[in-house]
């Protein structure tokens, strides 16, 4: 850790994002819960995101920061009526430097891997902007967003940017619940003509819901952490209780059943 990050400000609490978790758009983040134990090392040189180190140390830079916080003894509502034990806004990113260059080269790494190489880069509205700017950067690529709704004036664009016809892309999300907005994102990318190569996010709750939406479109998506991998950090770095653990667990498995048994007490 460095001595720039020993001590981390408090962050203000952002503005909801719908694009960003849009079964949570209404709920404020909490302030971010700090421990001097996180990351436990510094984060590794190499970017492989198939690497367990590498997404270990990223899940112990986002809870570290606030960008993921758990709270499974005193749940979030979602705007839904959901009952969650997560929270994240991976939008704190923005405010440490090392941490958004982890990001960026973790979806470098990525992008080299796959069967085709893009040639433009977009991402989700509004938090998958950034990531996707500094990754095309990186690649010298052609940088465009997708809106999650088409203006209602002007020109009414929902893509903005250059996306031609026959083009290939990759689509930056910063978050993966259920899959919907990246899959909402990808459909507008698709009948505008382009070929989307995959969903690249920084993060996912690893819902089976998500899973089945993207093996129905048949579009691939890669995350450089996941649920698994964070709460599992949690549990051996934080001092997570083996109960809470448990239960973040049993939320994964089945989300509804969760917040249903929350709402009846």
């Amino acid at each position: 850790m460095n001595a720039a990050e020993e001590n981390l400000p408090d962050m203000p609490d952002p503005e909801p994002d719908e694009d960003s978790s849009p079964d949570a758009s209404d709920v404020p983040p909490p302030q971010p819960s700090r421990s001097t134990r996180l990351p436990p090392v510094e984060p590794p040189g190499d970017a492989d995101p198939d690497n367990l180190n590498v997404r270990r140390a990223l899940a112990a830079d986002l809870l570290q920061i606030g960008a993921v916080s758990l709270r499974p003894e005193d749940p979030f509502t979602w705007s839904s009526g959901m009952q969650s034990p997560i929270y994240c806004d991976n939008r704190v990113t923005l405010g440490y430097p090392r941490i958004r260059t982890a990001i960026r080269d973790g979806f470098h790494h990525i992008v080299r891997r796959l069967h085709s190489s893009p040639d433009v880069v977009a991402g989700t509205a509004t938090a998958g902007i950034p990531h996707a700017a500094w990754l095309a950067d990186r690649l010298d690529l052609p940088m465009a967003y997708v809106r999650g709704e088409a203006k209602s004036h002007g020109r009414q664009n929902r893509i903005e940017g250059v996306v031609r016809r026959g083009q290939t892309v990759v689509l930056i999300e910063d978050l993966i619940s259920t899959g919907g907005s990246a899959l909402s994102a990808a459909r507008a990318l698709q009948a505008a003509g382009a070929n989307v190569l995959a969903v690249i996010a920084i993060f996912s709750y690893e819902l089976t819901a998500a899973a089945s939406a993207f093996q129905e479109h048949d579009l691939a998506c890669h995350t450089l952490t996941d649920f698994s991998t964070l709460i599992d950090v949690a549990r051996r770095e934080n001092d997570l209780p083996d109960a809470a653990f448990e239960s973040l667990s049993e939320w994964r498995m089945d989300p509804d059943e969760w917040s249903d048994s929350r709402q009846e007490d």
